[in-house]
């Protein structure tokens, strides 16, 4: 399974610090507690830091997020007993959405996988990472390898001028501008060796970049020294992620939840919605078959007055769910959220109110994004 002890998978029970951590506080990084790291929240602000990533081009410190490499003899099928995804289907290098599920179907964690040459690169949540590790190592062969990549930093340049600012520093056999979404390679930055994939969690063109965390601050400063590029902190990531209807993990994806309540069956793949043979198929597929008393929906609101997470839904009297994501959205101009509600209330245009302190507020089932995606397909 591993070569290395149960030790390397504790949570660790201090604050940590990434390798951007001084480049981010002499920058002005507003610094806050993070998925058990130190990281930034905002630097010159999260509406501008948000405009900025929608219209140019903003760099993401995203280190904590959890980077495994997952290799050996009979991976690929011990791979899909723990995912529902079809591997067969995977070409090199081009990642793809799936997830952690627990026996009874529940969601553990969504995460990225792709195919390297010798082996499968995971990215995995921060906060859950020590956990999925734990979770892999039981349920994977002996024969099979986990590695923790805990000296590689993880950045990502999201905007419509991304690519513009990273194909000048960038070089590889396949330049940065003939990438399309969910397509990857390697390049060098500086001479520096980089896992480059066209992706991110904002809903907009841009790059994730799997380096050396010795060489990140490096790397950051020849990106941010682009005429179209700055530091962006976690609020404006959350706010842009909640108008690209994507789902964080924690809030609206638990154990409590399934993908197929959670909206998202395109992450069980064709082949296995029939075949099962992972972990938590009868749940999946018994709801792809009965369907679910819930789902989770998007919800646009009136006014100015946001929601938050944990505010409860009604339809006249009665309780129809609770809110697992809410905000103000910038560029729609009014407060947006997502939430799980009864089935039969989930479709687009249904009225429901939300109860905030004891006031309701009106809001109309939505369908996501709210934000139309701006991939580069």
């Amino acid at each position: 399974m591993t070569d290395h002890d149960d030790a390397e998978y504790e949570v660790p029970l201090e604050v940590l610090t990434l390798p951007l951590d001084g480049w981010h506080r002499a920058r002005g990084g507003r610094m806050v507690e993070f998925a058990g790291y130190w990281m930034p929240v905002q630097f010159e602000g999260i509406l501008a830091e948000h405009e900025w990533t929608r219209t140019s081009a903003g760099l993401f410190d995203v280190s904590h997020m959890g980077q495994l490499f997952v290799s050996g003899e009979g991976v690929e099928a011990a791979l899909e007993a723990v995912l529902p995804i079809d591997l067969s289907t995977l070409k090199p290098f081009a990642p793809r959405y799936s997830m952690l599920l627990d026996e009874q179907g529940g969601v553990l964690d969504d995460l990225m996988v792709t195919r390297w040459t010798s082996g499968f690169y995971l990215v995995v949540n921060g906060a859950t990472k020590w956990d999925d590790m734990a979770h892999l190592r039981e349920n994977l062969p002996d024969e099979v390898n986990l590695t923790h990549l805990e000296d590689s930093a993880l950045l990502a340049l999201q905007g419509p001028k991304a690519a513009a600012a990273l194909e000048r520093i960038a070089t590889g056999e396949t330049p940065i501008s003939e990438l399309t979404f969910m397509k990857g390679g390697e390049f060098k930055i500086a001479g520096i060796d980089a896992w480059i994939s066209r992706s991110g969690y904002t809903g907009e063109d841009g790059f994730e970049l799997a380096i050396p965390g010795e060489d990140a601050a490096e790397i950051a400063d020849l990106i941010c020294a682009q005429p179209e590029v700055k530091p962006i902190g976690l609020g404006a990531r959350d706010s842009l992620r909640l108008e690209a209807g994507l789902p964080l993990y924690g809030h609206d994806l638990s154990p409590d939840h399934s993908p197929i309540d959670g909206q998202l069956l395109f992450a069980v793949n064709k082949r296995r919605r029939t075949e099962g043979g992972f972990l938590g198929a009868k749940r999946v597929l018994r709801e792809l078959a009965e369907g679910t008393p819930q789902k989770l929906v998007g919800l646009s609101l009136e006014g100015r007055q946001a929601a938050r997470e944990g505010a409860e839904v009604y339809q006249g009297n009665q309780k129809v769910g609770v809110l697992t994501s809410g905000g103000f959205s910038p560029t729609l101009g009014h407060p947006i959220a997502m939430a799980y509600v009864a089935s039969a209330l989930a479709a687009a245009g249904t009225a429901l109110e939300i109860d905030v302190r004891g006031k309701r507020l009106a809001a109309v089932v939505t369908a996501m994004p709210f934000v139309p995606h701006r991939y580069h397909r």
